[in-house]
């Protein structure tokens, strides 16, 4: 179980790396402006084929963050129901925290096309990532433990060491 949150986790931030890598491709290509102001349906169809190639840009941006975002919920609720460390759980919140703000960001950004929302849905996209990043770091970090212990506690026994002091040191 311990090995496949790790890897979750990890699968996780590489899917939400990509997909800032294609909102970016996204934005720089216009295609959130193929939406118009019909967004959500854009030119009005939900098929798997819109209706030009800026149409299927925003589409596909729109789909691998709808999995991204389950896998996000997902890598959550498996923090929480693993009994994970404190610091790995919280990440996980803070990034299930702001998922939400970052779909609206995200419609206000095809909606008004400013630079304030653009700017605003990037920063909401950077902190699910940074919060991805410190999930899959300490989940590894927690495997690497001399005890063997995986992220099931608050506490960091290479920090003691190191330091002089005897014991685990507490976060």
């Amino acid at each position: 179980m311990r090995y496949r949150f790790r890897h979750l986790a990890a699968v996780t931030t590489g899917f939400t790396f990509a997909l800032i890598l294609l909102g970016v491709y996204t934005g720089a290509a216009g295609a959130g402006l193929s939406c118009g102001a019909k967004w959500p349906l854009c030119d009005g169809w939900m098929g798997l084929f819109p209706a030009n190639w800026p149409s299927f840009i925003e589409w596909f941006h729109r789909l691998v963050a709808m999995v991204t975002g389950f896998m996000i919920i997902g890598t959550a609720v498996q923090a929480w129901r693993q009994d994970r460390s404190k610091r790995i759980r919280w990440a996980m919140t803070a990034a299930v925290a702001v998922l939400p703000v970052q779909i609206l960001l995200g419609g206000n950004t095809v909606l008004n096309f400013g630079v304030m929302a653009s700017v605003a849905h990037h920063a909401a996209a950077q902190i699910i990532f940074a919060s991805m990043i410190a999930t899959t770091a300490w989940s590894f970090e927690a495997a690497k433990t001399p005890t063997g212990a995986d992220a099931d506690t608050d506490t960091d026994t290479d920090a003691g060491a190191e330091s002089g002091q005897s014991g685990p040191v507490r976060l």
